[in-house]
């Protein structure tokens, strides 16, 4: 009876410390913000403006780079579900490339984020 005891407070003690690590860990991944969140905080304030631009700071960069991983989680509001995760895929990938500085990133990126061919086909 003290095995069993013992072993159930040892369950309880290292069940317990690994719940508190995940919600402790800002690492830990969350549900993906909502399309209306990206676009909010992507598109329309300019960020991903200025990252096709060269002119966003590293951090801004990851910032949209993270946005568009959140936009790929997402589904499709409308259309195709394969076609979006390609429009959307194609962005996030353009991003990284910036973020890890290849060459003619930038324009890639802005030629990506188009708007309007997106949003004719899923909104």
């Amino acid at each position: 009876m003290r095995k069993v005891s013992a072993l159930i407070a040892l369950a309880v003690i290292v069940c317990g410390t690994g719940f508190a690590w995940v919600n402790e860990n800002p690492s830990m991944p969350d549900e993906p913000k909502s399309i209306k969140a990206v676009m909010k905080e992507a598109m329309k304030n300019g960020l991903a403006k200025k990252v096709a631009e060269g002119k966003a700071s590293d951090e801004e960069k990851m910032k949209v780079l993270n946005l568009l991983i959140d936009l790929v989680e997402n589904e499709a509001p409308k259309g195709d579900a394969t076609e979006w995760k390609m429009m959307a895929g194609t962005a996030m990938m353009n991003a990284a490339k910036v973020v890890v500085g290849r060459e003619g990133a930038g324009e890639a990126f802005g030629k990506s984020i188009d708007c309007k061919a997106c949003h004719d086909k899923f909104k």
